[in-house]
């Protein structure tokens, strides 16, 4: 039998979920023995990947004569190797863009395109006729969380649609978690990027203050970056809480705030699969978080490893909050609980789900 080949093609190697799952699955297929090739376009790698690498980012230039050039860059590569399947892991908002390279670079090759927010627009053009003819050609098409499919599926789009959460490496999560050192006061710990106000950090900080935690000596750490940072640091000045809500920022090894915090709280508008849950419950560490349109239930068992909230509202968020402080029964189960509860999303088990979709026999 013939070595299988397969393209993965990402914005990057950095910084976002999807392209740590593009990262991830790149080492697992290859340790598989797959041929892989991993294409990107910008030049932005931090992550540990596996296989040949086409960086259409150092090529990047301003102008449309430029763009087109890396789109046949794109289209040569994949002609010159003949790829077994290609799965695009990248954000689609561009429709026009992404007819032209799904009619002209993708065309009679097996494309797989990943879907992973909640927010389909990302990914599917709102017009129903246009995104059946951006998709016509997909030999099928993968979600994060169930709730996505089922969204997905009413579209009508592929016959082949399928859910593949996004996999955890369990063992890297759990030796990082003891590389450094964490805070030595208790503290309850939130994350995420702080561009838009998708994770609703404002509320959260409003929700603590409200919460029994400041007056037990809990305080709230929020990792991350961004534009709407200074607004957050101002609002907890303003309300005389900065000895209690701090800003550490942006943190390439989170592990060690997860397995050290009481436990994780999301606050978010909206999320596909969120992450930042599964990894503090690799840390072994209890997550609190709104019961959003999709992710957070397909994660959450309420009362076992967690507390699953009514979807906005903060009440019951900070309800949630002081349970967890004070009921130690239920925090000790959901803290014994945690690791085990997200087995389901190994790499090694969502790995053999990818394989089973590509019907690849496993070696």
């Amino acid at each position: 039998m013939s070595k299988k080949k397969i393209c993965l093609v990402g914005d990057s190697l950095s910084v976002g979920g999807a392209e740590r799952v593009m990262a991830d699955l790149s080492n697992y297929f290859f340790s598989k023995g797959i041929e892989i090739h991993v294409v990107i376009v910008q030049d932005k790698i931090t992550y540990s990947y596996s296989g040949e690498l086409l960086n259409l980012g150092l090529y990047k230039k301003r102008g449309v004569i430029n763009k087109i050039d890396r789109l046949l860059r794109l289209k040569n590569y994949l002609a010159k190797h003949d790829f077994d399947y290609v799965i695009d892991f990248r954000f689609k908002n561009h429709y026009l863009q992404e007819l032209i390279t799904n009619e002209l670079i993708y065309d009679n090759k097996k494309i797989i395109f990943t879907v992973h927010s909640s927010i389909l627009k990302y990914y599917i053009p709102e017009n129903n006729i246009f995104a059946k003819l951006l998709f016509r050609k997909a030999y099928g098409i993968v979600t994060v969380s169930d709730k996505i499919k089922q969204k997905v599926a009413g579209l009508g789009l592929s016959d082949n649609l399928e859910c593949i959460y996004n996999p955890v490496i369990i063992d890297r999560i759990r030796l990082k978690m003891d590389d450094d050192s964490a805070p030595e006061y208790k503290y309850v710990l939130a994350a995420g990027g702080m561009i838009n106000p998708t994770k609703q950090f404002d509320k959260l900080i409003n929700t603590y203050a409200l919460s029994d935690l400041p007056a037990k000596g809990i305080k709230l750490v929020i990792l991350g970056e961004g534009k709407l940072k200074s607004s957050y640091v101002e609002q907890v000045n303003e309300m005389k809480l900065d000895d209690m809500i701090i800003f550490p920022g942006f943190k390439s090894n989170p592990f060690v705030f997860m397995k050290h915090a009481l436990f994780f709280i999301l606050s978010s508008r909206n999320e596909g699969l969120p992450m930042v849950l599964i990894e503090s419950l690799a840390c072994g560490t209890p997550v609190i978080s709104f019961d959003c349109v999709t992710g957070p239930s397909e994660i959450i068992q309420h009362r076992v490893n967690g507390l699953l909230i009514k979807n906005q509202d903060f009440d019951e968020l900070r309800k949630g909050m002081n349970t967890m402080v004070e009921d130690e029964e239920l925090y000790i189960s959901c803290r014994k609980n945690a690791l085990a509860s997200i087995y389901k999303f190994s790499i090694e088990s969502i790995g053999h789900n990818w394989l089973e979709f590509l019907k690849i026999e496993e070696k």
